[in-house]
């Protein structure tokens, strides 16, 4: 019953009692207040309990989290916006690489390129792509793809023309192409013996011009360049000839047995030649015997024409035979066995023989 009621009763039903009670009713009302506050503004907690926020698992789900890019809009979409990532930061496909021409270079049949990014670019740049053509107006293919902004490419064709081209990408795309550098390969070669594919008892001297070998078996000596394509010719000046020993002289695949006779196997082709006369060799099959042979001081000429593909021998300038070989078609390294009882200076970078001289006639 509430205390309205309460009072109401008493005080219809005994005036006079009123004053009677009415200081205990106030004093009960004040103490049932009192107990109503308190009970609804403490905590119903014990004082001992712990409040620490453990803020441990939420860092380590901080440090878990992968911020990725988003990919360019405008090369998906085609809509010519700008890239965004997650925190709305621009980012753009690399500008056009340039090519730096004063660093740009051939070398026999080789190329070296340079390229930089323009100045004040701040587009982010993963690396580069570096294109060339055949050498002969054909399609670009691309030789390199990495880091660098200096890339050197070997093996090319002698006497063409390349076209080289650049881009740049990172993880929105690539962009464009630099302008079209035109570069052109050597018309001659310049080469030298090569000592790390040479046998082991060839003995190399004079920049590796020099060739002579530590065992009286026949050792093969490869050089450093590789022909595919073009006219090419060389010559080897007879230094030392003792004993008289049979040196053969001509051109080669790279895996050519290099322990026996340059010819004997089927990855060369050779006329090896003593103090009288000379022989073709290919496969171990002797043709073409011609007379005249080598001395010291004798120099000895070698004619690759990959143009018509055949193989032409000359002695003292003078055309040794017929030409010794037809339909040769691949890539070939001049080639050079020999002995302890001579040695054999190459001499290279020279232009192919204008005027042939006619040739002996093989006398069997």
């Amino acid at each position: 019953m509430s205390f309205d009621v309460l009072l109401h009763l008493q005080f219809c039903h005994k005036p006079d009692g009123l004053f009677q009670i009415s200081d205990a009713l106030i004093k009960r009302v004040q103490v049932s207040q009192e107990q109503w506050v308190k009970g609804a503004l403490e905590p119903k907690v014990s004082a001992e309990f712990d409040l620490t926020l453990d803020s441990e698992p939420l860092l380590q789900a901080i440090h878990q989290l992968d911020f990725i890019q988003m990919k360019c809009r405008a090369q998906t979409e085609g809509l010519g916006q700008s890239c965004t990532n997650l925190y709305s930061v621009p980012v753009t496909v690399p500008p056009v690489p340039l090519l730096q021409l004063e660093k740009c270079c051939t070398r026999n049949n080789s190329v070296t390129l340079a390229w930089r990014m323009p100045p004040l670019s701040h587009n982010p740049v993963e690396g580069y792509i570096l294109e060339l053509d055949d050498g002969d107006g054909g399609q670009f293919r691309e030789v390199y793809v990495g880091k660098e902004t200096l890339c050197t490419i070997d093996g090319l064709h002698f006497n063409s023309t390349y076209n080289a081209r650049v881009k740049a990408f990172n993880s929105s795309g690539v962009g464009p192409y630099s302008k079209t550098v035109i570069l052109q390969t050597s018309d001659v070669a310049w080469f030298t013996f090569d000592p790390s594919s040479a046998h082991r008892d060839i003995v190399l001297s004079n920049d590796n011009q020099t060739a002579t070998c530590s065992s009286y078996d026949d050792r093969v000596v490869l050089g450093t360049a590789a022909f595919s394509k073009g006219v090419h010719y060389w010559e080897l000046h007879v230094d030392r000839y003792d004993n008289h020993p049979d040196p053969a002289f001509g051109i080669a695949r790279i895996n050519v047995v290099k322990d026996m006779m340059l010819g004997k196997d089927d990855k060369a082709w050779a006329m090896y030649v003593d103090n009288n006369r000379s022989w073709f060799m290919h496969c171990n099959s002797h043709t073409n015997r011609t007379e005249g042979g080598v001395c010291k001081g004798a120099t000895v000429g070698v004619l690759l024409d990959l143009n018509k593909h055949n193989l032409t021998f000359y002695i003292n300038g003078q055309q040794q035979g017929p030409p010794a070989f037809e339909n040769v078609e691949g890539v070939f390294m001049p080639a050079l066995s020999l002995n302890r009882n001579v040695q054999v200076t190459l001499h290279t970078g020279l232009e192919v023989p204008q005027c042939v001289k006619q040739p002996k006639l093989p006398s069997n």
